[in-house]
């Protein structure tokens, strides 16, 4: 009985995440606030000292479902909150976000995974589950290397046979060189369009 009622409450209290997400997207594409960096910078100055929590927020929803390219994210965390705490808060939310993936994928399979990305996307990676045991080196490859959806992966990643502990353990290690890569080399980037710009 009281298996059943915990498995109640885990699922109501995912049911209500999934439906404050659905509403913060909605608010989000209504207000435009995913459409740039700009956008993004005014709507977190109106919080205050608590940008930094909101945008963390923002990074974990996004790795749930998908708003925007995770590069996207990251820039815009340096660009807002310095390299330092850009990257902090990006790899906070990125992580939290990509364990939630992986417990709900656990818990929910491939329906879940199919409300949030396009069936095509799905069957193009989906031969990566056929590697068998291989599969959690090359999971670690690519959470190291930004070469695949990492956000895609890690739903996969709940359809197999890996521990909660291996994946905390993948992310947590393999995240940092990838955001560093997308936040410090995005914002070179973008420093160097700039300059050629305003010669």
């Amino acid at each position: 009985m009281e298996k059943k009622y915990t498995a109640y409450c885990m699922n109501a209290v995912v049911v209500l995440g999934l439906i404050g997400t659905a509403a913060f997207i909605i608010y989000g594409i209504d207000r435009r606030i995913f459409t740039s960096e700009e956008s993004l910078q005014m709507f977190l100055d109106g919080f205050g000292i608590f940008a930094p929590i909101i945008f963390t927020a923002i990074q974990v929803v996004q790795v749930v479902v998908p708003i925007l390219p995770g590069a996207i994210g990251c820039l815009g965390g340096v660009l807002m909150f310095g390299p330092f705490w850009g990257f902090v808060y990006n790899y906070t939310g990125i992580c939290i976000g990509s364990i939630i993936v992986f417990l709900l994928s656990k818990r929910y399979g491939k329906p879940m995974i199919m409300t949030v990305f396009k069936e095509k996307t799905y069957d193009k990676y989906i031969g990566w589950l056929e590697k068998g045991k291989k599969f959690d080196k090359a999971f670690a490859a690519a959470i190291f290397f930004p070469v695949a959806p990492d956000d895609l992966l890690c739903y996969l990643a709940g359809l197999t046979e890996m521990r909660l502990g291996k994946f905390v353990l993948i992310i947590l290690l393999g995240k940092p060189f990838s955001i560093f890569l997308y936040s410090l080399g995005l914002t070179g980037i973008m420093q160097g369009i700039s300059m050629l710009c305003a010669a």
